[in-house]
C-alpha cells in the first residue's frame, strides 16, 4: 500500500493542531471533535500513519483543517506576511544599496562549499535526538565535533540503539563520501539559480510555481513544499498555496532556498530580503517567511563582508529584516544571547532545547533559525566552528550545517580558506534530480552565480 508522507489529512491534522497553538489560535475545540469522533489522538509523526483513515474520519479531517485555518490568530498583527507590512513593523529596515559590488567568483565557489560541506556533515545525523548524536561522535574521539562522522570504532550497541539515518549514511560518512550526494538543501539554490537566470531578479512567485512544476520532481519534496506542489496541482494559486492545508507553513523549506537570494544581491540586504519573500510565499507564512529573509539578509552582508569576525554585524543586519516582536526575532535574539553568554556551547544547545523542544516540531524555522545564529556568534564566523556547532545542536542537522556553512564560507572568502578535509571528498561534484546540473562543479556553480541574470550572463 502506497502511503504518501506530507500529504495524507489525518496526518496533517495534529500538525496543524500544533500550529495552531503556536501562532496564537485556540485549537482545543477542534482536537476534541477529533477524539469524539473516534480519531484519537492526533498524530505528530514524521511522515505517514501505517494505515489510511475510514473515508468518514479524512472527510472530517480535511474539515477540521479548514476550520483551524479559518480560526482567528491574536499573533495576526505582530507577525504578518505580506511585504509591506512586514517592512512597516521593521524600524531598522536597511536602506537600498546605492551600488553593487560583485564578489569575486572565487568567493561564490566558497559559498557553495560551504553550504554542501555542512549539509553533508549534518546528514547522517539528521533526525537522531542530541543525546544520540553527542554519543556516536564521542564514540570516535569525534566530540566536540570537528570533522565528518564516521562508524568505524562505533559499539555495535550504541549503533543498534541509535541507527543512522538510513537514507543518508550510505553517502555521508567519512569513509564513503564520494562527491556530494542529492539533497534538498542544494537542490533548492540550484532551482533558486535556475530561476533568476531565466527571470532576472524581478521573478514573481508565479515564475517560482512554473519552474517547479518543470523541473522539481515531486518526490524530492518534503513539508511544505510538498503540499505546495500538490496545492498548485489543484489549481490553487499563490500565496493561497501556502495556507490551504498546509500546516508546515513556519517549517524551514524556505529559510534552505535562500541563499542564492544573498547571493544575487551581494551588499543589498534589503534586495535580499525582499527576494526571498517572493520566493518563500509559495510554500510559507509568518515566521516561515521571516526566516528566509534573515537568512537571505545575512548572507548578502556577508557576500561583502571583511571577514569572519564580520559575523555579528551580518547577524544583526538579517534581524533588520524581521518583525522585531515575532517569535523568530525573539528566539534568534535570545540564542545570540546565550552564545555569547556561555563559553561551552554544549550549554548553550541545552538552553535552546529546553525553550523549544517541548512546543516546536524538529523541523520548525524558528529553533533550526536561532540555532544557526548561535553557532555563528560562538564560532565568531570560524569555519569549522560554525558548521560544527550548528550539526551538533540538532533538530535539522543538515539544514542548519548548510546554512551556517554557507555564510562562514563567505566571510572566509575563498575555497583556498576552507579546510581541505572538508573540500576534498566533495571532489568538486554535485549529484541532483535539478536542471542539467547532475554532475556539476563548484566552481562551475560559482561562474553562474557571479554572473546569475540573463544580462549579466551575456557580458564577456
Amino acid at each position: 500500500m502506497l502511503r504518501l508522507t506530507w500529504v495524507q489529512p489525518e496526518d496533517l491534522l495534529g500538525h496543524e493542531l500544533r500550529q495552531a497553538a503556536l501562532d496564537g489560535r485556540e485549537p482545543a475545540r477542534v482536537a476534541e471533535r477529533w477524539r469524539a469522533a473516534g480519531g484519537g489522538e492526533a498524530p505528530l509523526a514524521a511522515g505517514a500513519s501505517p494505515r489510511p483513515a475510514s473515508r468518514c474520519l479524512r472527510t472530517l479531517a480535511e474539515d477540521l483543517l479548514d476550520e483551524l485555518a479559518d480560526l482567528p490568530s491574536g499573533l495576526a498583527d505582530l507577525e504578518p506576511t505580506g511585504l509591506a507590512r512586514i517592512r512597516a513593523a521593521c524600524p531598522a529596515w536597511p536602506a537600498p544599496a546605492a551600488s553593487r559590488t560583485v564578489p569575486a567568483v572565487h568567493r561564490f565557489e566558497a559559498a557553495w562549499l560551504g553550504r554542501a560541506v555542512g549539509c553533508l556533515l549534518g546528514k547522517p545525523v539528521e533526525k537522531l535526538p542530541l543525546g544520540a548524536i553527542r554519543a556516536l561522535a564521542a564514540a570516535t574521539g569525534n566530540w566536540p565535533l570537528n570533522t565528518y562522522f564516521t562508524a568505524r570504532g562505533v559499539p555495535a550497541e550504541l549503533l543498534a540503539a541509535h541507527p543512522w539515518n538510513r537514507r543518508s549514511a550510505a553517502t555521508s560518512l567519512a569513509e564513503n563520501i564520494d562527491g556530494m550526494p542529492e539533497d534538498d538543501d542544494l537542490n533548492y539554490p540550484l532551482l533558486n539559480l535556475l530561476l533568476v537566470r531565466r527571470h532576472g531578479r524581478g521573478f514573481s512567485t508565479a515564475d517560482v510555481a512554473r519552474l517547479w512544476l518543470d523541473e522539481l520532481p515531486p518526490g524530492r519534496t518534503f513539508t511544505a513544499e510538498r503540499i505546495a506542489v500538490r496545492n498548485l496541482l489543484l489549481g490553487i494559486e499563490p500565496p493561497d498555496t501556502a495556507r490551504h492545508r498546509n500546516p508546515f507553513r513556519e517549517w524551514i523549506g524556505a529559510l534552505i532556498r535562500a541563499d542564492v537570494h544573498g547571493w544575487t544581491n551581494p551588499g543589498d540586504p534589503a534586495a535580499a530580503a525582499e527576494q526571498a519573500h517572493r520566493d518563500a510565499v509559495l510554500t510559507h507564512t509568518a515566521n516561515g517567511v521571516y526566516a528566509a529573509m534573515f537568512a537571505a539578509a545575512v548572507v548578502a552582508a556577508a557576500a561583502t563582508a571583511d571577514g569572519p569576525g564580520d559575523v555579528h554585524r551580518c547577524l544583526r543586519t538579517g534581524l533588520t529584516v524581521v518583525p522585531p516582536r515575532s517569535r523568530l526575532a525573539r528566539a534568534v535574539r535570545d540564542a545570540i544571547r546565550l552564545a555569547g553568554e556561555h563559553a561551552e556551547f554544549d550549554t548553550v544547545v541545552d538552553r535552546l532545547h529546553a525553550a523549544h523542544a517541548g512546543t516546536h516540531h524538529w523541523v520548525h524555522a524558528v529553533p533550526n533559525t536561532a540555532l544557526i545564529a548561535a553557532a555563528l556568534t560562538h564560532a565568531d564566523g570560524d569555519f569549522t566552528g560554525s558548521v560544527c556547532r550548528a550539526v551538533s545542536g540538532g533538530w535539522d542537522t543538515d539544514s542548519n550545517g548548510a546554512a551556517a556553512g554557507g555564510v562562514a564560507a563567505l566571510l572566509a572568502g575563498s575555497p583556498a580558506a576552507l579546510p581541505a578535509r572538508w573540500t576534498a571528498p566533495l571532489k568538486n561534484r554535485l549529484s541532483t534530480s535539478v536542471g542539467a546540473f547532475d554532475g556539476t562543479g563548484f566552481d562551475e556553480l560559482a561562474r553562474l552565480t557571479h554572473r546569475p541574470t540573463p544580462s549579466e550572463a551575456a557580458r564577456p
